[in-house]
């Protein structure tokens, strides 16, 4: 696999989406949260803030936390999947950000192997927003960095 080298305006691109897909998320998952249909106890973002910074840490904090991870995750899905930004690619490293956050993050907020401390319904609850940032994530590489191949030229002329 080989990292892609984004020139200054692919970089900017990447950014915004990455941006863009964070905001798409947090429009969907704060109100899920406000409304109390998320069933963990906190964004995943807003404890890893409080578990670094400290637990005084309000929701403002988390959601920058959240657009940082959000907007990473994106550009480097730009870099190494520069050839091949297909849906199936942005799913793939939406499911291994899942396992991570299930096995990795869950534990260090005291949530448990898999939040299962808190409760099972972790486990889908945390594949929802993921499957969000896989599909999102292609959308937006789709329409942020069309593609030219030599058939589409030639039905253009």
């Amino acid at each position: 696999m080989q990292i892609h080298r984004l020139s200054r305006n692919e970089a900017l691109k990447a950014l915004g989406i990455g941006v863009v897909n964070a905001l798409l998320l947090s429009a969907i998952m704060v109100p899920a949260f406000k409304f109390g249909i998320a069933p963990m106890p906190k964004p995943p973002s807003l404890a890893l803030a409080q578990l670094l910074i400290g637990p005084e840490v309000p929701l403002p904090v988390g959601l920058l936390f959240h657009v940082a991870y959000v907007t990473f995750w994106s550009v480097a899905y730009v870099m190494f999947f520069w050839d091949r930004l297909t849906i199936w690619n942005a799913l793939w490293l939406g499911f291994g950000l899942w396992v991570v956050i299930l096995i990795v993050f869950f534990p260090l907020f005291g949530w448990g192997f898999l939040g299962l401390e808190i409760s099972p319904k972790l486990i889908p609850a945390s594949l929802a927003p993921h499957l969000l940032f896989a599909v999102f994530l292609s959308g937006l590489c789709r329409i942020g960095f069309k593609k030219t191949t030599p058939s589409d030229e030639e039905q253009a002329t």
